[in-house]
């Protein structure tokens, strides 16, 4: 346990920052996960309308810091790819 009150305090903090971190990433995840199972159940079209939304979460995580901006666009392109190998 902290001993300090600022160690105290930043122990608030980081655990208040984790569950709002963790918020981000579930939404994130739960996204993905979405357009794979659409495009495994041959649903492209709904699977394309759902992008543009990943696309703005993953963006968003990228800014906050959740993930990296690499991170975020490898995801976007890996997506992105998927859906249209699908299509043809």
């Amino acid at each position: 346990m902290p001993i300090t009150k600022s160690a105290q305090k930043a122990l608030r903090q980081n655990e208040k920052r984790r569950v709002h971190n963790l918020g981000y990433k579930k939404e994130m995840r739960k996204l993905v996960k979405q357009v794979r199972s659409l495009v495994e159940e041959n649903k492209i079209e709904e699977a394309k309308k759902l992008l543009p939304q990943v696309y703005k979460t993953l963006d968003k995580n990228a800014k906050v810091g959740i993930i990296k901006k690499n991170n975020a666009s490898r995801k976007k392109s890996r997506l992105t790819k998927l859906v249209e190998k699908k299509k043809n």
